[in-house]
């Protein structure tokens, strides 16, 4: 037993925890052992002496009188006067007295008992240890490598210690993996299962997994220059971002394009080619829902509910617009109540909108200079 505080250091190193959580569990440990040897219901001290490798458990007993039957009923917890006297004089009904244990008495029944709690409390350590730091790592884009994907369709995916599970409803549409593929997604919990221990909720179906994908494309968005005020995502199919900028020499909508657009079909490429609008963000809800609902041309908005958590808008648009509003299968309309958190309601009314001028007009617009006239006067 004198080597043990040299086995818990080895110990630590070996399981790549610190020394000082290898001591709590070692302290755990020998408080365990101590109730299984002297009784659940008993009370102890543990003291640890680091610098000079040692250890000592204490039973704490609370001292009764002599005819107090609790001593009788609980030796475990009480002990009589007259008994507590070989702990030190002077020691009365009520006060305390600590009667050391040594597990050297208890043989091989008392290392077997400290080595399977030391080893139980310092696994749950390692567990504490993992839970934390990848608690801390939920909402963000983890790596890993596919090892094993079942009849299911679940994908096993290994990071680092654990395994991370990606199913079917948080795999975008139509893409599938192999053994060995490497694969982003996002940690979306921790979670512990009594039999299968802990492991890694994946997704690649959340609009977070886009924003983080964004970030790592877009330095604007991770030095703060933009921001992404709300996304909306059909895995798969068609995505919206909201974008602002405080800075007025900064295009928060061509930044996150890029170039040719580099920047965004590099994101959509990681999303099995997934169609992604860039919007900019305005403070006003009627022009938000407008390029929200783009390409569609709107006539008119009207915000209503505007004080209640079901907010509404009802939109004004002309019949060759409408289907443009309402996209494909409804896309485009669902992608925009998500993205602006208002219920979008079409009304079609007459008339035509068209993107294009027609040449009568802009030759209205060039021949039309009495706006100049003052300039020259």
């Amino acid at each position: 037993m004198q080597k043990i505080l040299s086995i818990v250091e080895s110990i630590a190193h070996e399981k790549n925890i610190s020394y000082e959580s290898a001591i709590e569990a070692f302290r755990e440990a020998l408080l365990s052992t101590a109730k299984r040897l002297e009784g659940s219901n008993s009370y102890f001290e543990i003291e640890i002496d680091q610098e000079n490798m040692d250890f000592h458990i204490y039973k704490i007993l609370t001292v009764v009188d002599d005819d107090d039957d609790r001593a009788f009923d609980e030796p475990e917890k009480y002990i009589y006067v007259e008994d507590a006297k070989e702990y030190g004089d002077g020691i009365e009904a009520g006060d305390q007295v600590k009667m050391e244990i040594h597990l050297d008495e208890y043989g091989r029944t008392g290392a077997s008992n400290l080595f399977r709690e030391l080893e139980y409390h310092i696994q749950r350590r390692i567990e504490q240890d993992l839970f934390k730091k990848y608690k801390d790592r939920v909402g963000y884009i983890i790596i890993g490598t596919v090892v094993r994907v079942d009849d299911e369709g679940k994908t096993y995916v290994e990071i680092g210690e654990l395994k991370g599970i990606l199913d079917q409803r948080n795999r975008i549409k139509g893409e599938s993996f192999k053994i060995g593929d490497t694969i982003k997604s996002l940690l979306r919990y921790v979670k512990i299962d009594p039999k299968q221990g802990m492991s890694l909720e994946l997704t690649r179906t959340s609009p977070k997994f886009l924003e983080e994908l964004m970030k790592r494309e877009v330095p604007e968005l991770q030095d703060g220059a933009i921001e992404i005020v709300s996304s909306a995502r059909i895995p798969g199919e068609r995505a919206k971002v909201a974008l602002k900028s405080d800075r007025a020499d900064i295009d928060p909508v061509g930044s996150a394009v890029g170039q040719k657009g580099v920047r965004i079909n590099a994101v959509s490429k990681e999303l099995n080619g997934e169609n992604i609008d860039c919007i900019e963000y305005s403070p006003i809800p009627e022009i938000f829902i407008s390029r929200a609902l783009a390409p569609a041309v709107v006539k008119s908005i009207k915000i209503v509910n505007k004080d209640t958590d079901e907010q509404k808008a009802v939109v004004d648009i002309t019949a060759d617009q409408k289907a443009k509003a309402i996209g494909k299968s409804g896309i485009n309309i669902r992608l925009a109540s998500m993205l602006t958190k208002y219920q979008i309601e079409l009304n079609e009314v007459e008339g035509v909108v068209s993107r294009t001028p027609s040449s009568s007009t802009i030759e209205e617009k060039h021949s039309d200079i009495s706006a100049l006239e003052s300039l020259f006067k």
